[in-house]
This record gives C-alpha cells, sequence and structure tokens, in this order.
C-alpha cells in the first residue's frame, strides 16, 4: 500500500461548475461506494467508463447511434473522476501513486477519444490531432504544482467542461451525421470540427497561463 501524503495536497478549483458538481456528487452518491473500496478502483472503474466511451465512438463508423455509449461511458469516468478523490480524502488514502494514477489514466483517456472522434465520418482528425496533446500537457502541468507547491492546481476549464464537450459533439455528430455546413479551402467542414475549434482556443490559452504561472512560481522559488 502507498504510503499517504504527510500534508494533504491543497485543492483549487477555479471552476465553479466543477466545485458544485463535486458537492453534488459527495453529498448523494459518496455514501454509496462500498466501505472497501479504495480510490485506485474507484479510478479504475472511471478507467474503464473511458475506455468503453472510446470503443463506443470507434464503433460509430458503424452507426452514429453508438454515440449514445460514448455519452454513458463519458458519465461513468467523470463521476469516478471526481470519487476517487473524495474516498483519498474522507479515508485517509491519498498518496502520490494514487494521483498519477488518476492523471495518467485522464491523459489516456482524453487522447485516445479525441482521436478516435477524428476516425469517425463525423469529426476531420486534424481538429481532433490538435486537441488530443491539450489534456496531456495540462496534467503534466498540474502534476508539478503538485511535486513543488502540495497544490492541485485545476485550470478554470476543468474535467466537467471537457466532458460536456465531448458529449455535445457526441449529440451533435447524432442530430447532424456527416452533413457538411460549408467548404474551407477547399475543404468540407462538419459542426463538430467547428465546436472542437471553438473549444480549443481557450483551453490553449487555459493552458499556457498555467505553465506560465508555474514557471514564475518556480523561478521565484530559486531566485
Amino acid at each position: 500500500m502507498a504510503e499517504p501524503y504527510q500534508n494533504p495536497v491543497k485543492k483549487m478549483i477555479p471552476s465553479k461548475l466543477e466545485t458544485g458538481f463535486q458537492q453534488f456528487l459527495y453529498k448523494h452518491a459518496g455514501k454509496y461506494i462500498p466501505k472497501n473500496a479504495t480510490p485506485n478502483q474507484v479510478t479504475a472503474v472511471g478507467a474503464l467508463g473511458g475506455l468503453f466511451a472510446v470503443i463506443m465512438t470507434l464503433l460509430t463508423n458503424i452507426s452514429p447511434l453508438f454515440f449514445i455509449g460514448t455519452i454513458l461511458g463519458l458519465a461513468t469516468h467523470l463521476i469516478a473522476d471526481d470519487l476517487d478523490g473524495y474516498v483519498a480524502r474522507t479515508r485517509q488514502m491519498s498518496s502520490k501513486a494514487g494521483a498519477y494514477f488518476d492523471l495518467i489514466t485522464d491523459v489516456l483517456f482524453s487522447t485516445f477519444l479525441l482521436l478516435a472522434f477524428g476516425l469517425t465520418p463525423y469529426v476531420h482528425l486534424a481538429p481532433a490531432a490538435f486537441a488530443a496533446p491539450l489534456y496531456g500537457i495540462m496534467n503534466v502541468t498540474m502534476m508539478n504544482y503538485i511535486i513543488y507547491f502540495n497544490e492541485f492546481q485545476f485550470p478554470r476549464l476543468g474535467p466537467i467542461e471537457a466532458h460536456l464537450g465531448y458529449t455535445a459533439c457526441a449529440l451533435i455528430a447524432m442530430t447532424v451525421r456527416d452533413r457538411v455546413l460549408f467548404t474551407l479551402f477547399g475543404l468540407p467542414v462538419f459542426a463538430c470540427d467547428i465546436l472542437m475549434v471553438l473549444a480549443m482556443l481557450p483551453m490553449y490559452y487555459e493552458m499556457i497561463r498555467m505553465a506560465i504561472a508555474l514557471f514564475r512560481r518556480l523561478k521565484k522559488e530559486i531566485s
């Protein structure tokens, strides 16, 4: 069993939507988590939900109705991703290994889901490929906040906003399907292409903002 943190990590969540959703889960779902469940087991449930979402997204090459499975997988991943931290804190089972396991599963889930979207007839691979590194780089930055400052710094656009974006893309794809809205430089543009680009811009800004803030704090610590 991994050793617990000597000092609990200070969780900093600027997103009111994320905070509200977490408090709702803690109040209404936390009490139903089995007493013998560990944080890593809850994280594993979320990882399986994420894997299910990726597989269902790839299967939309057969029928867009498989996006229903994508949405169910997204819901499972989001709920488990918030409850694993709740279990860790309330049962004094927080560990650096657990935090790493949580972050790495999030990176893999988001990266492969975005690429899976790009391999369907409803989203072009280019915007999906440009969006794929975002979550990974963001989580590396968050891990460094934990290592150097013992702070779990959430971005202002957190997991719930990302999951809502994926869900919106799935719903749009089921509704509009592969209808071409217009052409740009001779290339067809789908509704999900526009959604992905619009969501990507503030996320890239947030990624750069957090990285610069971390660099400045580290530089100040050194000097």
